[in-house]
């Protein structure tokens, strides 16, 4: 098989061109500053929602289907979603996410202070919040891409990584801020109070110019239509695409498995498993710190066949483990590779689309991520049932040796 030479379509001049601070960046700072808001809000209602309806009917099963429902608005949505992105202002329709949210959590907070609240007003709450939180987290990928020069779009995708790994690592403590509450329902409050600052921030922004707005002139389908034949006519985007449904599913199997093994065979109490995980958002700072530098000596395809299979390594290391120790060291590497590949995913995929397609092709790509992780997961269950969690994990360490090998097989490592 003839390998392609593979570009991400960066031109000299671009290259050699001057890069200056991406905190310079006025429209970054915004966007940055408004997403703080957005993410830490997120994260509160994240956790209140299934804390408040376990409050209110004291049943796990309706905690895990407000889960669940979380889940459903990206795997459903997100290339629709991308589609009204592309075809409306990124800021008006920042403005209009961010004001949606806000007013879902004033609108639920009212509802459990009158006590008119039931479960379907959470559930339906959920999912709606999720799918406006998504077209919010497309019209800032989107906006980068308008706004970032090219050669500073891998710093500010760190940063951004940077910044919700941070407050993943907060999870434990704003989960304490909530349980302290004299009612869990404040916390919507207090959230709801968060979104209208960032609706403040963004604000801020300015309306892009015509040539960057390209109204859509077709019907939504065949914007829709567009954004697949984009997507399907950059092949190396393409290939990437459905070798990450794959590395989810690895990724899957290995995160849901931890905490069973965590509890059930190193006993570790819930505090103890609160700090070990955080031992993964470690490594997901240090990574998000190190990719931009790594970018700029090796060139993309190698960062990504060497995460692949140093991701594989990370997860055999728990075929292995009898300690504690063992497994923070493969939550570490897990943390910190993972981070490096899904930043070169991220700005891979932004620097190979046309500005004016980015929110379809953020949508559909981040729709097809999401394919194989259900499957995986429900199957590792069923693999620790029947052969114990170092099944799960040694399937998932073989699993991303064969990723490696196809991703060599198709060139990719050839990516400049």
């Amino acid at each position: 098989m003839s390998a392609p030479e593979i570009q991400t379509g960066t031109t000299p001049e671009e290259k050699s061109a001057p890069q200056t601070s991406i905190w310079r960046n006025r429209p970054f700072l915004i966007l940055f500053l408004t997403s703080a808001f957005v993410t830490c809000g997120a994260k509160v209602y994240e956790l209140a929602l299934p804390l408040i309806l376990y409050d209110m009917t004291r049943s796990p099963l309706t905690m895990t289907t407000m889960k669940s429902i979380e889940f459903l608005p990206n795997l459903l949505l997100a290339m629709f979603i991308g589609v009204w992105v592309d075809r409306f202002s990124k800021k008006r329709w920042s403005q209009w996410m961010v004001f949606g949210q806000m007013v879902l959590l004033f609108l639920l907070y009212a509802l459990v202070e009158s006590g008119r609240a039931e479960i379907l007003h959470f559930y339906l709450a959920g999912f709606l919040l999720m799918a406006l939180n998504y077209g919010y987290s497309n019209a800032r990928v989107s906006i980068i891409k308008q706004v970032v020069p090219k050669p500073l779009l891998t710093t500010a995708n760190a940063r951004f990584s940077f910044l919700f790994t941070l407050i993943d690592i907060m999870g434990p403590a704003i989960s304490g801020f909530i349980l302290l509450l004299a009612s869990l329902h404040n916390g919507l409050l207090i959230t709801g109070t968060a979104y209208l600052v960032a609706l403040i921030a963004v604000s801020f922004l300015e309306r892009e110019k015509e040539p960057l707005m390209t109204a859509a002139k077709g019907t939504f389908w065949q914007d829709f239509r567009a954004g697949w034949q984009e997507l399907l006519s950059n092949r190396p985007l393409w290939m990437i695409t459905i070798l990450v449904i794959f590395l989810n599913a690895t990724s899957g199997v290995y995160d849901a498995m931890l905490i069973f093994f965590a509890k059930d065979h190193l006993q570790l109490n819930n505090s103890q498993l609160g700090l070990v995980l955080s031992v993964a958002g470690a490594g997901g700072l240090i990574g998000s710190t190190l990719v931009a530098r790594l970018r700029k000596r090796f060139p993309t395809g190698r960062i990504l066949g060497a995460t692949i299979l140093l991701l594989g390594v990370a997860y055999l290391l728990m075929v292995l483990a009898q300690n504690v120790w063992m497994l923070c060291l493969s939550l570490f590497l897990s943390g910190m590779i993972g981070t490096i590949e899904n930043i070169c995913i991220w700005t891979f995929r932004q620097e190979t689309t046309p500005t004016h397609l980015i929110g379809r092709i953020s949508g559909i790509t981040g729709s097809i991520f999401k394919l194989g992780m259900v499957f995986s997961i429900y199957g590792s269950g069923w693999v620790t049932v029947w052969q114990g969690p170092w099944a799960a994990f040694l399937a998932a360490a073989v699993g991303n040796l064969l990723i490696f090998l196809v991703y060599r097989r198709l060139s990719l490592w050839r990516l400049a």
